[in-house]
């Protein structure tokens, strides 16, 4: 299935909430008056666009939004949306990197000229780590010593690292939220520049958006919810 992706360099909002939402239950109160929660699942994610920008002279921001509108047909659509990363993300150097551009393996680029765009930071699972699994294995190859509390996405899963559990030399073990959505493969190369998470719009109308004539921008808000339903079929091989 071909996941379209939401274009961030067209259609660029100026805030993205992307947070963790847990599922809990609560108890009963103690004697103290204390009602204790307590976790049941590792959640799914909530991720809000605020203020996508869209300028009455930008023709093709408009075009843009009107088609990804249409291909999503409200909440039953997919698409893929970018989470920035940026400020907890292991550069290696301990600040941003762009991605660097570079030519494949025998010095060729693409036919029109273009370089291959790799990411500024490289980092591979050790081992296989299954569905539903809670904990992972990370080997640093070009990072940050320092993997906890960072995000990741593979196959637009996307993953937030909690405290370390153990390292051993370049391999760390770390927990992490949500639950692993489909099989990640040994020697898995992870994304870390740029992660994205599967999801769909939170409401059938909300890619609503109002003209302004007099402004002459609309500034038009987009909430999304994880696709979980799209996991679980894949879990069950519907899809």
């Amino acid at each position: 299935m071909a996941i379209i992706v939401w274009p961030h360099c067209v259609l660029r909002p100026q805030q993205i909430s992307p947070n963790l939402v847990p599922f809990t239950r609560s108890g009963g109160a103690t004697l103290g008056g204390i009602t204790p929660a307590y976790r049941t699942d590792l959640g799914f994610w909530s991720i809000d666009y605020t203020n996508v920008i869209l300028q009455n002279r930008h023709r093709e921001q408009w075009q843009t939004w009107n088609a990804i509108r249409q291909k999503l047909g409200g909440r039953a659509g997919l698409i893929a949306v970018p989470v920035r990363s940026s400020l907890s993300a292991p550069y290696a150097s301990g600040s941003f990197e762009a991605m660097p551009e570079t030519t494949h393996s025998d010095g060729s680029t693409f036919s029109d000229g273009s370089h291959y765009v790799q990411g500024a930071i490289s980092v591979k699972t050790v081992g296989a780590t299954a569905i539903g699994a809670t904990t992972i294995r990370l080997r640093i190859i070009n990072a940050d010593d320092n993997l906890v509390g960072v995000r990741f996405s593979y196959n637009h899963a996307l993953y937030e690292t909690g405290p370390v559990i153990d390292i051993n030399g370049d391999v760390w073990e770390v927990p992490i939220s949500p639950t692993v959505r489909e099989l990640i493969p040994a020697d898995a190369d992870l994304e870390f520049d740029r992660p994205t998470c599967l999801c769909h719009l939170a409401e059938d109308r909300g890619m609503d958006v109002t003209q302004e004539a007099v402004a002459r921008t609309s500034y038009p808000s987009v909430r999304f919810v994880e696709a979980t339903d799209y996991w679980n079929a894949l879990a069950l091989g519907l899809v």
